[in-house]
């Protein structure tokens, strides 16, 4: 059986800190509710594509440093990332088999529980809404998925390959 290129560390970190920078890049104020949650995308593929590299420890250093960007309380974003790395592992031998379409709806989902256990926690500590606009970047996120693998894919053959 073939086996997958190794994908140095170096490129992945990269890649999440380059997630990490798009997650925190400002916005005008109409626009925020439309931004992808590219850090869960990355943590995701990575997840997915190295799960013996990546794991809950990357999604809790990514959480702890967007608390840290953003000023949130500490932790409510590890704990989220956290949480996302440990459902992907769930979920990695089923993902793997699945086609780009399924796998766009699988990701709907997972960033869609993220979405929603964020905004629990911003009920219990104070900052309530009703309305379900914090589910838009999952769904845009759910829709960015198969360029974003498709497009990674190719960056790790073409590093393969040099």
């Amino acid at each position: 059986m073939a086996r997958a290129p190794v994908v140095p560390i170096l490129v992945i970190w990269l890649s999440l800190l380059l997630a990490l920078c798009l997650q925190v890049m400002p916005l005008a104020d109409g626009w925020q509710v439309y931004r992808p949650e590219w850090l869960g995308l990355m943590l995701i593929y990575w997840c997915m594509r190295t799960p013996d590299r990546v794991g809950v420890f990357h999604g809790f250093v990514l959480g702890i440093l967007m608390d840290l960007i953003e000023g949130t309380e500490l932790g409510q974003h590890a704990l989220i990332y956290a949480l996302l790395a440990f459902l992907c592992a769930l979920v990695y031998p089923r993902f793997r088999a699945y086609s780009l379409v399924q796998q766009s709806a699988l990701v709907l989902v997972l960033l869609g529980l993220m979405q929603l256990v964020a905004q629990w926690l911003r009920t219990i500590i104070g900052d309530f809404s009703i309305h379900l606009a914090f589910l838009i970047p999952a769904l845009i996120s759910g829709l960015l998925w198969p360029w974003l693998a498709t497009m990674f894919q190719a960056i790790e053959r073409r590093l393969a390959a040099s």
